[in-house]
């Protein structure tokens, strides 16, 4: 059988709608009204992916997924926002939401942000590990360590820099990216992809990591290996 989908939604209507949408493409649901709920379904739950509302009663949904996040560190994350400022998706970005959807949505495209990272969630890397001088990248483990010290990335952190490292020195665009990292092919004009470099970025150079990523104007991004 098939891994569930766990919908933490507290608004009704909306959940039935999407949950028997999902069902009618496949999937198997699991409908929880809050965080606290969620949390105690996941312990005995090993669902394919959580698609988690911001606006919750009692524990909010960015809490959720700190939480998520830090217990069950490799469970892709779609968070649903009605909060249409960016201040509120980078919360849930940072508390490390692999995905966002600002309501009101389009079932369809719903259907196709959970559809890549389910596809992403399945992907082997051909590659073991990616080195750059004292940057190390365990793909199968999911690890990054600069030297001795661990670095602590997100889910798509992990995979944004190591889509990165696997094509150094070469100006990847912005769509490629998406495409690639996300799943996806389309950007909204949003902030996202600049909001998760620039957490690389510091993350990277609070660890001591020499390894710059490049802005390429007009283009996207380059990571230049600090080693030849």
């Amino acid at each position: 059988m098939p891994r569930p989908i766990l919908l933490v939604e507290d608004e009704i209507a909306m959940a039935a709608l999407l949950r028997q949408g999902l069902e009618e493409e496949g999937y198997t649901v699991e409908w929880v009204l809050t965080g606290e709920e969620a949390l105690a379904r996941l312990e005995h739950l090993e669902p394919a992916l959580l698609v988690l509302d911001v606006r919750l009663p009692g524990m909010d949904g960015v809490e959720v997924c700190r939480q998520v996040r830090q217990r069950w560190p490799d469970l892709p994350v779609l968070m649903l926002t009605a909060l249409d400022d960016v201040e509120n998706r980078v919360r849930g970005l940072r508390a490390g939401a692999d995905d966002y959807l600002s309501k009101p949505f389009a079932f369809e495209e719903l259907l196709a942000r959970i559809e890549a990272l389910l596809r992403r969630s399945k992907r082997q890397p051909t590659r073991h590990l990616l080195r750059d001088g004292p940057l190390t990248l365990d793909l199968n483990a999911r690890t990054a360590t600069c030297g001795e010290r661990p670095l602590s990335l997100t889910p798509r952190e992990f995979d944004l820099l190591a889509y990165l490292m696997q094509h150094p020195r070469r100006a990847i665009s912005r769509l490629q990216i998406y495409r690639e990292v996300w799943g996806h092919d389309f950007d909204h004009g949003t902030s996202l992809l600049e909001v998760y470099i620039s957490y690389l970025r510091r993350k990277l150079q609070e660890a001591g990591c020499p390894g710059y990523i490049a802005t390429v104007r007009g283009v996207g991004y380059r990571y230049e290996p600090a080693e030849g």
